[in-house]
């Protein structure tokens, strides 16, 4: 039996996803004069991507080695190594519960087994309907808190199994208290 021979360079460009617009572009490059080199601007640029697309795309991917200068593989080593990264659509919000010790031990297997009976999907999968992704993670830093976990950006802190449907059933779960900060949204001059 022989290998089959790929030639990387015919993949089907229809199956890359959705690139970055000029707009995402433009947000990339403000963060250049922040960081010593452009090659440290790669987590900046994914966050700002998946924001923008809802996922990081292969084509994303390509067009920010380009605008980094850094090959392909370099973008798609940082995204494979975090979680927090999805290279495929995800839902409108995303769950994150933390499986770190702390959170373990207050409860937070009975909670995973909640969400995962109350949206009917495991873990780093999408509900039918696209409403929530959801994942967990080792650590959110939010130890005191434990059970917590995230929607979108918003911490929910010392979560019981009886919170879940409660929490995924309103409407405003995934909105902050505070206003986020100006690291990530760099003030306009």
């Amino acid at each position: 039996m022989s290998w089959q021979t790929i030639d990387r360079n015919k993949v089907d460009q229809g199956d890359l996803g959705p690139g970055l617009s000029d707009d995402v572009k433009a947000k990339i490059r403000t963060f250049f004069p922040r960081y010593p080199s452009k090659r440290a601007v790669m987590l900046p640029a994914l966050h700002i991507t998946q924001e923008a697309l809802g996922y990081v795309s292969l084509r994303a991917m390509r067009e920010i080695a380009d605008l980094l200068e850094v090959p392909p593989a370099a973008v798609m080593d940082v995204v494979t190594f975090y979680t927090h990264f999805w290279t495929h659509p995800k839902g409108k919000k995303t769950i994150v519960l933390c499986r770190g010790i702390s959170c373990e031990l207050m409860g937070g297997k009975a909670v995973r087994a909640q969400i995962e009976k109350t949206l009917g999907v495991a873990d780093h999968a999408t509900t039918a309907d696209g409403r929530y992704s959801y994942m967990t993670e080792e650590c959110l830093a939010g130890c005191d808190w434990g059970p917590c976990m995230l929607i979108n950006e918003k911490m929910h802190k010392c979560v019981k199994p009886g919170d879940v449907e409660r929490i995924l059933n309103d409407p405003g779960n995934d909105k902050l208290d505070i206003p986020r900060s100006d690291l990530f949204d760099a003030p306009h001059k």
